[in-house]
């Protein structure tokens, strides 16, 4: 590991192709600093495959985890299969369990290894597998890979066990609820799918209804491996109150605000109208994130990945789920959630997530200015067509907390169109790749990175291949607006 500073020479340029973001083996953003980089990835180019030293961990497998995977192959012999490690026995069946469902002439296998349980897939079952993987976020942690590989020592279970009790303590403050109210989870979508194993006995065999733009797991998680999940982008409540009385969802599931639009819904009115129908709302506001806005009066369940912004650093999973204290189902989502809960997050990773969400009240104010600041300066300039940032949306001010921000995000597009767009990428001095709420800066156009296989269907919601977004670090706020004019200029 080196110690490159990412705030003063970040992964810009082809030869910065695949490093990790940040330089770590735990990484969860890679680098690609190039328009025809992002496009090698999507294709999946062996050439651009190879040089990829770290993944988003539940898109792929981190290295540590690969390692893991293929270990277990090799001694099962069954090299042309395909391995999923999980923390324990009870996640691995889960995942056994969705594959024997929806792949039922495919085989698998539970291996234990090394102290963590591998699903062994054949190729028909392969993809079944690897959909479960991405969209529940349930897999063993890179750390957790590391250590059953014995290149990391374990920490100790208490200490772990008093890692998870201050982040928790450290979240109920800050959503001004009762400890007791808070679960940790090994990622954001790994709280989801906590949340809706709940749902699922709440309001059994029937599908959730997402509203507004969704980000492509939070939708898909719900199709394919729940009850399924439809959408539903006219959030108008006339209509919305129709909708429900003909779908009758288990649940309305909102992103607060949606990505990489950074537009909410109008979630009082939404609540109002659920509620009235016994429908339970489940907000995610990992974006806006609960230091900038409060959902717990309106929301039944809030999911968040702390990956983001609540870590800061970029190289820990992890997510949380709460329960509203002013939920009509309060006390029943405690006892449900207790039981659909299958892993915590791992020690070594509660460890590092307590250490480095500390600062999380002094540093998501400085990232509210940095990304207020670099969004002004946008919003003047000649080459930019459109900014899009939560400030302009009265919805989004309508949830904020006395004197919070709008969080560290951005999304714009140029004049002229995705040939701009492309010099301007490529010619950009910050990093480059997937991910949010690092401390440095992230640009990535978004729309390629989580929707390249349905770009049509993308761009007739209103979202264009050639929008960028950008996560505001914690760079000199005019140096990183140097960087980004001399791009404009390109």
């Amino acid at each position: 590991m080196s110690n490159r500073n990412l705030l003063a020479s970040p992964c810009w340029e082809g030869h910065d192709l695949g490093q990790a973001l940040p330089d770590s083996p735990h990484a969860v953003s890679v680098a690609l600093p190039r328009w025809k980089d992002v496009i090698a990835y999507e294709e999946e180019d062996p050439n651009c495959l190879k040089a990829l030293h770290a993944i988003y961990p539940r898109f792929g497998l981190n290295p540590l985890v690969a390692e893991v995977a293929k270990y277990a192959l090799e001694l099962k012999g069954l090299t042309t299969n395909s391995a999923w490690p999980y923390p324990n026995k009870a996640t691995a069946e889960k995942a056994q369990h969705h594959c024997q469902r929806v792949a039922a002439s495919g085989e698998t296998i539970i291996s234990e290894v090394l102290g963590l349980h591998c699903l062994i897939a054949d190729q028909k079952a392969a993809p079944s597998a690897k959909k479960f993987w991405q969209h529940t976020g349930l897999g063993a942690s890179s750390r957790q890979a590391a250590i059953a590989l014995k290149k990391e020592q374990p920490p100790t279970n208490s200490a772990g066990t008093l890692a998870r009790k201050k982040i928790r303590q450290r979240i109920a403050k800050i959503y001004s609820c009762k400890e007791d109210l808070v679960q940790l989870h090994p990622s954001g979508m790994a709280a989801l799918t906590t949340a809706l194993e709940a749902i699922k006995e709440l309001l059994p065999q029937r599908p959730t209804l997402q509203l507004g733009f969704p980000y492509v797991d939070v939708l898909k998680l719900p199709q394919e491996i729940f009850e399924g999940g439809e959408l539903l982008l006219n959030t108008q409540p006339n209509l919305l109150a129709k909708e429900l009385d003909k779908r009758q969802p288990s649940a309305i599931i909102v992103e607060l605000p949606s990505n990489p639009m950074l537009q909410c819904i109008d979630l009082p009115r939404v609540a109002e109208l659920a509620h009235e129908r016994g429908i339970p709302v489940i907000a995610d506001d990992t974006i806006g994130s609960a230091i900038n806005i409060d959902a717990i009066p309106y929301a039944d369940l809030i999911f968040s990945s702390l990956t983001k912004s609540f870590a800061g650093r970029g190289d820990i999973l992890a997510g949380s789920l709460v329960i509203s204290p002013n939920s009509d189902w309060k006390n029943e989502l405690k006892s449900l959630l207790a039981n659909a809960a299958l892993t915590p997050i791992a020690d070594a990773d509660a460890i590092a997530l307590e250490e480095t969400s500390r600062d999380i009240t002094t540093r998501i104010p400085t990232l509210n200015k940095a990304c207020s600041k670099l969004k002004s300066r946008l919003k003047e300039h000649p080459a930019v067509s459109r900014v899009l940032h939560p400030d302009s949306c009265p919805n989004f001010q309508a949830l904020m907390r006395p004197g919070a921000g709008h969080g560290c995000l951005l999304s714009f597009e140029l004049f002229g169109g995705l040939e701009k767009t492309k010099k301007f990428y490529d010619a950009l001095k910050v990093c480059k790749g997937p991910s949010l709420g690092t401390s440095f800066t992230l640009v990535c156009p978004y729309v390629l990175l989580a929707h390249y296989k349905e770009l049509k269907w993308a761009e007739q919601c209103g979202v264009p291949p050639h929008l960028l977004r950008v996560s505001v670090g914690l760079e000199d706020p005019l140096i990183l607006w140097e960087r980004f004019e001399k791009a404009l200029m390109a």
